[in-house]
């Protein structure tokens, strides 16, 4: 009674809210246009075209092919999902997919795990009205979401309607552990309602059994799976080719972490008394900042210029590659989506965005399957396990903030090439020591999937 006390509260909480979400969204889509796609599929309301692409390609060669649904939020949560995409598909050749998201940085990258037949649309708003709209036109055989969601409503109807859901590459942090526990009334239900949790490590296993999750299993991180595109890494090799000064990659920050980041280069970058001030110029690293959210590229464009630092912009260059003008800029801002792997490449260290603030840090695993070495700072609980592993493996150095985090990446810099040479290999080789969660994932989620189709559902 409780909890179905709980989820009518929140479900009218979320009816209130309608209006004001519908907002968001549309105000969002002034920055990001892709907000302002299709966006009545965010209360589950779909047209004639999109229903007939559901039936299209239901069947071939007379078998019918099971439209598997999977949620990943965001831009990180779609690109971990590439490797498990790829994984269900070689489990089962014939399945489709109906791939959701919330952000527009999530639906951009989807467009590339799209093949023939899937279904791409935006997951809708978790009422009840919704809810009942998407499964109902949808039909999928199963669900899965991607490390941290567990929407209420949307899992009590999936039990209700025999859609079975797992929550893959699982994570919870004790942060969000206490803050999901102060909900229990609404969370642990939801949490109940998964036919199984595929944990990245032991730790948030328990942390997951806790908040009512039942079965859990420990898979590893799909994350590890993950191959950086040739072809950027081709393109970052040949920016930091270009250029004469080792580049120091600041790598997903966060609203609050550029100014210390900032304040610390500088400092770190003045000439010495007596030294010539041109000379020390040429000789010391070039920064390159990539803020984590595509909204944040003025905002960080004008810190670097109230900061005394010249700029160059990734999207201002001829032909995709640095030019004079570029080549003589303090910082190099990276204001394109999807060059990641690319910014990697082309640097010599990493300074791990979130790291620097009580955020959590962002994955650090991508640089290191690119080869980039990595500092990281002390808030890295959404990926504790990772991180302590790159630091034993010698792929990763923690330092205490900023100033540290500048110092250590200078000296990175300054190191030999034999000694640059082995922290890459370290790199990689931490990356390449953990794969194989990919499989391990899609060979559970097709057995539970089979499993409540023998049985009817849950």
């Amino acid at each position: 009674m409780k909890g179905w006390l709980a989820r009518q509260a929140y479900g009218l909480v979320l009816r209130l809210a309608t209006p004001a979400y519908l907002w968001r969204v549309w105000s969002r889509g002034r920055d990001e246009p892709d907000y302002r796609l299709a966006w009545p599929q965010r209360l589950g309301l779909y047209g004639a075209p999109h229903r007939q692409a559901i039936d299209l390609n239901a069947a071939k060669d007379g078998a019918v092919r099971p439209l598997l649904w999977l949620h990943a939020v965001s831009l990180g949560e779609t690109k971990a999902a590439a490797p498990l995409v790829q994984a269900l598909r070689a489990a089962q050749p014939g399945m489709r997919l109906l791939l959701t998201h919330t952000t527009a940085t999530g639906r951009e990258a989807g467009r590339a795990l799209l093949q023939p037949g899937d279904i791409h649309t935006w997951l809708p708003y978790d009422t009840p009205g919704a809810v009942r709209r998407f499964l109902r036109v949808h039909r999928p055989v199963g669900g899965v979401l991607m490390e941290t969601e567990v929407w209420p409503v949307l899992l009590h109807a999936c039990r209700k309607a025999g859609v079975p859901v797992v929550l893959a590459n699982a994570r919870l942090s004790d942060k969000s552990l206490r803050q999901g526990q102060r909900l229990a009334a609404l969370l642990q239900p939801a949490a109940r309602a998964l036919s199984l949790t595929l944990a990245q490590t032991e730790d948030d296993a328990r942390r997951l059994r806790l908040m009512g999750a039942e079965p859990v299993e420990v898979a590893g991180n799909v994350k590890f799976d993950m191959s950086p595109d040739p072809a950027a890494i081709a393109l970052g090799r040949q920016w930091g080719a270009a250029d004469a000064r080792p580049l120091v990659l600041a790598a997903s920050t966060r609203e609050g972490e550029e100014p210390g980041l900032l304040a610390a280069w500088v400092a770190a970058s003045a000439a010495q008394p007596g030294q010539d001030a041109q000379a020390s110029r040429s000789a010391r690293p070039r920064l390159f900042i990539v803020p984590r959210h595509p909204q944040r590229f003025d905002e960080v464009a004008a810190m670097v210029a109230q900061a005394g630092l010249s700029l160059s912009r990734r999207s201002a260059w001829p032909g995709g590659q640095p030019d004079a003008a570029a080549l003589q800029a303090d910082v190099w801002l990276g204001d394109s989506m999807g060059e990641m792997p690319a910014y990697y490449a082309a640097a010599r260290v990493a300074l791990l965005g979130g790291s620097f603030a009580p955020l959590g840090g962002q994955n650090l695993i991508e640089a290191a399957a690119c080869g980039c070495p990595i500092v990281m700072g002390p808030s890295t609980f959404n990926f504790d396990e990772a991180a302590r592993l790159s630091e034993a493996a010698g792929a990763a150095t923690r330092v205490p903030d900023w100033a540290a985090g500048v110092q250590c990446a200078r000296a990175a810099c300054e190191a030999s090439a034999q000694a640059t040479q082995a922290a890459q290999r370290r790199a990689q080789a931490f990356a390449q020591a953990h794969q194989g969660a990919a499989r391990r994932m899609a060979e559970a989620i097709w057995a539970v999937i089979g499993a409540a189709g023998r049985h009817g559902g849950r």
